[in-house]
């Protein structure tokens, strides 16, 4: 048997990350982030879907768990923008409020209180607009200065 060339590798990843990446961030904000992407970030996005291949397409957790270790990373490296995108993705997955305020609580201990307080308020804001009780999300100032 014929030993996969790297092109056809890198294709598999990419295909399977964009694949994941649409199932838990959602289609339409991967689409908008590839349609938004200048000649500048295009690569970005282009380098972030295998990526998701590699880690993410794997079969030894499921999205929902990975949601879960996502919020917490993200508390602890203090990514905003990040942890909501997450926390939405992580709803989708079927992780709920409840666990989501376990995984604040567990970083606050772990991480620091306030990149844990901070998140807090961000995962409401991604909890409330995800159950329909706040108004959709603003483009940041600097994903308008992107386009």
């Amino acid at each position: 048997m014929k030993a996969k060339s790297a092109r056809n590798r890198k294709d598999e990843l990419y295909e399977a990350g964009l694949k994941v990446r649409k199932e838990v961030l959602t289609a339409e904000y991967v689409d908008r982030q590839f349609a938004a992407a200048s000649e500048f970030t295009r690569p970005m996005q282009e380098m972030a879907t295998p990526a998701w291949g590699v880690v993410s397409a794997r079969p030894g957790l499921p999205h929902k768990v990975r949601s879960m270790l996502n919020i917490a990373f993200l508390v602890a490296l203090d990514k905003p923008e990040e942890l909501e995108l997450h926390t939405e993705a992580a709803l989708r997955n079927g992780v709920t409020e409840e666990e989501i305020l376990e995984i604040l609580m567990q970083a606050a201990v772990y991480c620091g209180f306030p990149a844990a307080l901070r998140g807090t308020r961000v995962a409401r804001q991604a909890v409330e607009r995800y159950a329909g009780k706040a108004p959709p999300k603003k483009a940041s100032k600097r994903a308008r200065a992107r386009r």
